[in-house]
């Protein structure tokens, strides 16, 4: 019998997200038709949302305002069954993310209390042996959060649990710079990163056991000491919203494998906004929602896969 999964600890921004789902572009001067949604985001909330819903336990180690928004946003992620720990303090972050008819987004982001996680915040009970700390790469190379972010690595090792990192924006490490990244990574203690194409070039070889670098449709590509492995995303189909299927799929990744993480970015993409459906649990291997396995195809299923 395979160990339970141990618990994730996420590590980054928690805010409160906007979805704005266009029937058509926006018209200047006037207004247009919209579907326009209200749910707890960011990367590391999102990322230990999808890692309970498919069978894990999660913890998100945040900075949240002392606000009504915060409040707010900290009641969507238990509903999710995320445990919110760190401090607060500020204004609650919001982002708005505007969704095309095609499925493309393009967001506007306030970081708000986000933004200053501070390292006094850290505790040693947030980690445990044989678990894992998920850095977002916004705390990482943030100007006032990476210390923080570099002391919850030092605590999570410390405490016997091993550290991913997610490169998160290419702009961001392009404004941080290769040596500051690389400084940040190998600060952190992480053996394994998550990123883009984008992301990918712009932060250049890292020092770390594995990266995955994702490709959108085209699948993903694991590159370890034996070299780079490229691996095919099965299906095709229409996209409905591609926001935060790269946080899925790490989740479903750190959870239970390549399988796994294409199973939870084509759910992901088949819903509006970030967070998981509530309603599917699985496991490790166990897919994505109903009939994510080998059975009947849902019509999750059908999305395109756009880790």
């Amino acid at each position: 019998m395979c160990p339970a999964p141990g618990l994730l600890c996420t590590f980054g921004d928690a805010v409160l997200d906007v979805v704005v789902e266009l029937s058509r572009l926006p018209v200047a001067d006037d207004d247009v038709p919209g579907e326009i949604a209200l749910c707890a985001g960011g990367q590391a909330a999102n990322v230990a949302a999808w890692y309970v819903v498919l069978g894990g336990r999660a913890r998100l180690a945040t900075r949240l305002g002392d606000d009504r928004t915060g409040i707010l946003a900290s009641a969507m992620l238990a509903e999710h069954g995320v445990e919110v720990v760190g401090g607060r303090g500020g204004k609650t972050g919001i982002v708005t993310s505007f969704v095309t008819p095609d499925g493309k987004r393009s967001m506007v982001s306030d970081r708000g209390a986000g933004a200053e996680l501070d390292p006094l915040d850290v505790e040693d009970a947030w980690f445990e042996r044989g678990g894992r700390l998920h850095l977002s790469g916004y705390a990482l190379f943030g100007e006032h959060s990476s210390s923080a972010a570099i002391v919850a690595g030092e605590r999570a090792r410390r405490a016997g649990a091993t550290v991913s990192v997610d490169l998160s924006s290419a702009v961001l490490v392009a404004t941080a710079g290769r040596a500051a990244v690389r400084r940040a990574v190998e600060a952190c203690g992480a053996t394994l990163v998550f990123a883009n194409a984008a992301e990918h070039e712009a932060a250049g070889p890292l020092a770390v056991e594995e990266t995955v670098v994702k490709h959108g449709a085209a699948g993903y590509v694991l590159v370890d000491g034996d070299g780079e492995h490229r691996h095919g995303a099965p299906r095709a189909g229409v996209v409905r919203d591609t926001t935060g299927a790269g946080d899925a799929f790490a989740a479903g990744w750190l959870l239970g494998g390549p399988e796994l993480a294409l199973d939870a970015a084509r759910t992901c993409i088949a819903t509006a906004g970030a967070m998981p459906p509530a309603v599917i649990r699985g496991g490790p291997g166990a897919g994505a929602g109903p009939g994510a396995g080998r059975g009947s195809e849902s019509e999750s299923e059908r999305g395109r896969t756009v880790p």
